[in-house]
């Protein structure tokens, strides 16, 4: 089995179910992280679930998973739009790397649209709600199969 797949979460996620429901349901980061765990199982991959409010951390866990991680699915929050420490800590990394969003970011306020994320991400998921945690997996999955 290959290495864990890390899926970080930044900002407020540890609020999903309670902020905002109107745009993020009522599903929480918990109901996210278990579809991702049940899509990695099917797969064969393993996941690795964590979530902060600050950015260190995120910069931290993303160079860690240069050694312990064969991918990375990652729902930076409102980083997304403003860290250039996450994109230049993703910038090292040599897998496969999944933008999630749960809402659209291209249907909200116009500083949403931009990501320094997807300056990095080999894929975007965006709109799906929490199901998006999902499709990351199976992302990753065939991304890591198509591999040489």
């Amino acid at each position: 089995m290959p290495s864990p797949v890390y899926i970080l979460n930044g900002p407020n996620l540890n609020l999903l179910g309670q902020r905002e429901p109107e745009i993020y349901g009522r599903m929480t980061l918990a109901d996210a992280e278990n579809l991702a765990a049940k899509a990695a199982q099917q797969v064969g991959l393993s996941i690795v679930a964590k979530q902060s409010n600050h950015e260190g951390d995120l910069v931290d866990w993303i160079q860690e998973a240069r050694q312990a991680a064969s991918a990375i699915i990652l729902n930076a929050g409102a980083l997304t739009h403003t860290s250039v420490a996450i994109y230049d800590a993703l910038k090292a990394f040599k897998g496969p790397i999944i933008e999630v969003h749960i809402s659209n970011p291209f249907a909200r306020e116009s500083f949403r649209h931009h990501s320094y994320v997807s300056l990095a991400a080999t894929g975007v998921i965006c709109g799906l709600g929490i199901q998006g945690y999902a499709l990351a997996v199976q992302a990753v999955a065939h991304q890591l199969q198509s591999r040489p």
